[in-house]
């Protein structure tokens, strides 16, 4: 039976680029995916794009691509991608251009288009799950992006794409699509389409899957996490998977691993909506069959719902923060005191915030290893932070913290200060049929 080997590159926009290399020479794959978009990154990568338009896709899908572009080029490993962010014509041409630095002439280099619907949104004034209409929103809504599914992918594989790079896919379906273009799957093959977001959905996080997010000393230990390396799996063409490493890399994969990894993020795991199929874990089977080697059976699925998880990006407020810390004696006092004053100084300057936390964090930042006083930690970190409606009113916040160094308790130091925009992020359901994706090829 026909096995392919897919490695996972990232698991999200800043993870580390060693791992990826590591499994593009080492890995023997036949793909190589990189999975970097969270909820609110492409909201985020929209505003990077609102200002300069050749921008807006990841920030190090450069260097990404220079580590692995040669040596899946020689080793003819496709490369998936949602590295497009906000921008992925501008992200396919970025990849092109490297790859004719490195002398890839010839690389084919793909690109799906058609996730942003933030037109249809506006014109359908849609109701977010938060309760808001987008009409009512005025211009704080930043991006509206839909998660595609596998389809346009298999196009772009199936006309022989060496790279396909993609904005808002669904996590599995990056993963799923060379499942598809290599062994047929019929697009109404419910139970394999289950299978195939169950491979997606083990190995869309990366490390997580081999030991990282994971690791609890003397409770759940994987080794060597310095050197994490990413998984790869191996899946047979009736959907069976083996998760797997590079040999001699960090890490860990057991069934305890694969276990975290199959209920994170999961509502129902007997109906997790996906844009191509409604996936059952339910029945899902995890073995141990060597070392860092899980076999893992069972996956199913029914149809697909005919809508589609849309990602609302919103200006949703501003938060200001201050920090200071104090050491030594009576450190805890002094800092109570701290966060009493900035208290009473907000109430009385009128900084209007809609949120507030004052809080105490610390043991050994400053003096190295934690002592105590009578039971009280040796040292500790003030923290103060709000909401506002404005960046100036964050601004304040930040501000007053700063001022204990000369207005407020004895010995404080370290001070710092930052007001920031909040990018939120809301959902919507649209119809599927409101979304037109688009395949386009060129050559390096």
């Amino acid at each position: 039976m026909k096995t392919i080997r897919i490695g996972s590159g990232a698991g999200y926009s800043g993870d580390r680029i060693e791992p990826a290399a590591e499994l593009a020479e080492k890995g023997d794959l036949d793909y190589l995916v990189f999975e970097c978009l969270a909820e609110r990154t492409i909201a985020l990568a929209q505003q990077i794009r609102m200002k300069d338009p050749s921008a807006g896709y990841d920030p190090l899908l450069a260097a990404r691509m220079r580590a692995v572009l040669p040596i899946c080029a020689k080793s003819k490993v496709k490369i998936v991608t949602n590295m497009g962010a906000a921008n992925p014509v501008a992200a396919a041409e970025a990849t092109r251009d490297i790859a004719r630095r490195l002398g890839l002439a010839g690389l084919k280099v793909a690109v799906v288009t058609g996730d942003d619907v933030f037109a249809y949104l506006h014109d359908h004034d849609v109701v977010l799950d938060n309760g808001k209409k987008i009409a009512e929103m005025a211009d704080s809504v930043i991006s509206a992006n839909a998660y595609i599914g596998v389809a346009p992918i298999v196009e772009a594989l199936r006309e022989g794409a060496d790279v396909v790079i993609t904005g808002r896919a669904a996590d599995p379906a990056i993963f799923m699509a060379p499942l598809i273009a290599e062994f047929g799957w019929a697009m109404d093959d419910w139970t394999k389409l289950g299978r195939g977001t169950l491979v997606g959905h083990l190995l869309e996080c990366a490390g997580q899957v081999t030991g990282g997010y994971f690791a609890d000393p003397g409770v759940k230990d994987a080794p060597d996490l310095a050197r994490l390396g990413f998984p790869i799996g191996e899946v047979r063409e009736d959907g069976e998977l083996v998760v797997t490493k590079v040999a001699g890399s960090g890490g860990a994969v057991t069934a305890r691993t694969v276990r975290e990894q199959l209920l994170y993020e999961i509502h129902d795991p007997s109906a997790y909506l996906q844009p191509d199929v409604i996936a059952d874990f339910s029945e899902v089977r995890v073995e141990e069959v060597a070392p860092d080697r899980v076999r893992v059976t069972g996956g199913k699925g029914a149809p697909k719902t005919g809508l589609l998880k849309t990602s609302v990006g919103y200006v949703d407020s501003y938060v200001g923060e201050g920090q200071i810390s104090y050491a030594g004696p009576n450190a805890v006092a002094r800092a109570r005191l701290a966060l009493d004053i900035v208290r009473e100084r907000l109430a009385l300057t009128g900084v209007r915030t809609t949120e507030t936390r004052f809080d105490l964090i610390g043991i050994d930042s400053l003096h190295g290893e934690a002592r105590t006083r009578d039971g009280d930690p040796y040292e500790v970190r003030v923290r103060v932070v709000g909401r506002t409606d404005s960046l100036a009113e964050a601004r304040r916040i930040g501000g007053e913290v700063e001022t204990l160094y000369t207005n407020g308790p004895a010995a404080g130091g370290g001070a710092w200060k930052s007001a920031r925009q909040v990018v939120a992020v809301a959902s919507a359901l649209i119809p599927e049929a409101a979304v037109r994706t688009t395949v386009t090829i060129e050559e390096a």
